[in-house]
């Protein structure tokens, strides 16, 4: 069996690799790094079975290249070739806190305003190429950095874009996060308004007294929702007042639903063209189980498509479904019972399912999958 590709991501680690004795270069994924910054460093080696992903090569070089992949850069408008996830700063390059018009000259904006230029389904084949490298650079970048997590530490939440920062449900939600996030484990959401803001916030905090996440909450309520003007500016005020580099939180949203801001305050975003790898990644990744708050239709489907690998077992285990709002989920939209029922016919399998509104019983529920209490 052959290894894997080992990574050139960064200037550092293109140096160790060109400073190598080794005369050929085997097996090598060179990602968006300069090679003429050291011309004759770069032409003293053959490269065999390499890949060069949006790479500035010296003039001659491809004398050099044998049995390899070369991809040119493509377009102004996005990174194709990713080599990390973004963060707030990097997605917000060009907002300036206190001057929401600004966001009109930034990085996500830019690229929204391309993506719908060009089309949500676009024709033109260079751009539907550019978009899946893309999205597959994100896939590796959030693969990569999950690989060092136990599985099971990753929570994801679901739930209403629409949910109000003023809401009860979304400081429930919060807190819950702040709690998770503390007891050690990454918190994941869609990456957008609403519930998925609410457990960023509450990863964001981590850590912090009473009194600061209840600061922090009153500042996002001045702008309770994402259609308000100052929606993105009072978040970008938290992030300034309360600055996090402890706990991870990782939010992944896309530019199929760019009207919606992404949260920044997740510390790593994982922005995606494709909705539906984005969908079916935040199930697949939340192996520590999934807290399902009120939503409407996308949440829904969400539900029904997290059961089904529960129900197949499609990972080797199932992992818990808390859904928190009892009445919301017994008679608004009264799924629990479904599936309650569901499982007592056998129709559904290996479900761990439970339904509460208080925030310590959803805590356990999900320590409990990990075997442990609080």
């Amino acid at each position: 069996m052959q290894h894997n590709y080992t990574e050139i991501n960064d200037d550092w680690q293109l140096a160790q690799t060109l400073h190598s004795e080794e005369k050929v270069i085997r097996r090598t994924a060179f990602k968006g790094v300069n090679l003429t910054a050291e011309t004759e460093l770069s032409m003293a080696h053959d490269y065999v079975d390499c890949i060069f992903l949006g790479c500035t090569l010296p003039s001659g070089f491809k004398r050099h290249i044998k049995d390899s992949l070369v991809f040119p850069k493509m377009g102004e408008a996005f990174d194709v070739f990713r080599s990390k996830l973004y963060t707030a700063q990097s997605l917000y390059e060009g907002y300036e806190v206190g001057n929401p018009d600004s966001y009109d000259k930034c990085y996500d904006a830019i690229v929204y305003r391309h993506y719908l230029k060009e089309g949500k389904q676009a024709t033109n084949i260079k751009e539907t190429l550019a978009r899946s490298l893309h999205d597959h650079s994100i896939s590796s970048a959030l693969h990569d950095l999950l690989g060092h997590f136990d599985q099971k530490r990753i929570i994801g939440v679901m739930g209403g874009h629409n949910m109000s920062r003023t809401c009860a449900q979304y400081e429930q939600v919060a807190r819950i996060s702040k709690k998770l996030s503390e007891l050690g484990f990454i918190m994941i959401s869609g990456g957008g308004p609403g519930a998925m803001e609410a457990t960023h916030l509450g990863a964001w905090m981590a850590g912090r007294s009473e009194d600061e996440f209840t600061d922090a909450l009153s500042m996002l309520c001045t702008a309770p929702n994402f259609t308000d003007k100052m929606w993105l500016d009072t978040a970008m005020q938290v992030v300034e007042k309360y600055p996090q580099k402890e706990y991870l939180s990782i939010g992944i949203p896309t530019w199929l639903y760019g009207h919606e801001p992404s949260t920044p305050l997740a510390m790593c975003i994982a922005k995606y063209f494709d909705n539906s790898i984005r969908e079916d990644g935040i199930l697949t990744i939340a192996s520590g189980g999934i807290i399902f708050t009120p939503g409407s239709a996308g949440t829904l489907q969400e539900i029904f498509q997290e059961a089904v690998q529960n129900h197949y077992l499609s990972f080797g285990f199932s992992s818990p479904m808390c859904f928190m709002g009892k009445q919301f989920w017994t008679e608004d939209v009264p799924v629990y019972p479904f599936m309650q029922d569901m499982i007592a016919k056998q129709r559904y399998k290996n479900l761990i399912i439970s339904l509460s509104d208080d925030n310590e019983e959803i805590v356990n529920e999900l320590l409990k999958f990990r075997e442990e209490k609080i």
